[in-house]
């Protein structure tokens, strides 16, 4: 992912102030100069962001955490982020269709909330060398059926093969029929635009945010 936001930086009118990996050591964001950076883009692993986050919060600078897996941490990084003032936009997916997807299925999760005969599940895809399962997106998924007053269990499954991008199914089953709401992604540089939008858009921005701030 951060070699895809590199190269499609260009394109966005965006430039690379400079490039941590994992061969740039723990506390390279803190020791080493980029110059003038207005926003950084993590795209790393789990344990990384909360080593991560509060170093580009001691430089002031605004992020966009991609990463999933981390949320065990997220009140002590949001605590940290206000402490500091920056920006923060975190989300388990970039996808803007992702987004809307999200939209239409908290819509049918509240439609069929009323409905005790209906039961939910959701099913993810992805390719084999993705770590987490269920995917940061499906829990994503669960979360808005939830808050939308589905309060019924939600089954969960996930597979992991082959090269797939993501695949996210969501579907509600009754008596005698059955909806499906697919999201497939084609191209994982959806991910990486999605993320330079969310770069962009966070740009001066102080507070927490997801990308339903940006599609809103």
């Amino acid at each position: 992912m951060g070699q895809l936001v590199e190269q499609l930086a260009p394109s966005y009118d965006c430039e690379i102030a400079g490039i941590v990996d994992e061969n740039s050591g723990d506390r390279a964001i803190e020791q080493d100069d980029f110059g003038q950076v207005d926003v950084a883009i993590d795209f790393s692993l789990a344990h990384a962001v909360p080593l991560n986050l509060p170093q580009l919060a001691a430089r002031k600078l605004n992020v966009v955490i991609g990463t999933t897996g981390w949320q065990a941490h997220e009140q002590e990084m949001r605590a940290i982020a206000e402490r500091a003032g920056i920006g923060v936009l975190a989300s388990a997916n970039f996808s803007l269709g992702m987004q809307i997807f999200r939209l239409a299925v908290e819509e049918a999760a509240a439609k069929f909330a009323a409905r005790a005969d209906f039961g939910a599940w959701i099913h993810e895809r992805h390719h084999s060398a993705k770590k987490d399962a269920p995917s940061g997106t499906a829990l994503m998924l669960k979360a808005a059926m939830e808050q939308a007053g589905y309060d019924r269990t939600i089954d969960m499954s996930s597979a992991r093969a082959g090269s797939a991008p993501g695949i996210h199914t969501v579907g509600f089953d009754g008596p005698a029929d059955v909806i499906t709401l697919t999201h497939e992604v084609r191209d994982r540089a959806v991910f990486a635009r999605g993320a330079l939008d969310a770069a962009k858009w966070l740009r001066g921005r102080r507070g927490w945010f997801t990308m339903r701030d940006v599609v809103a």
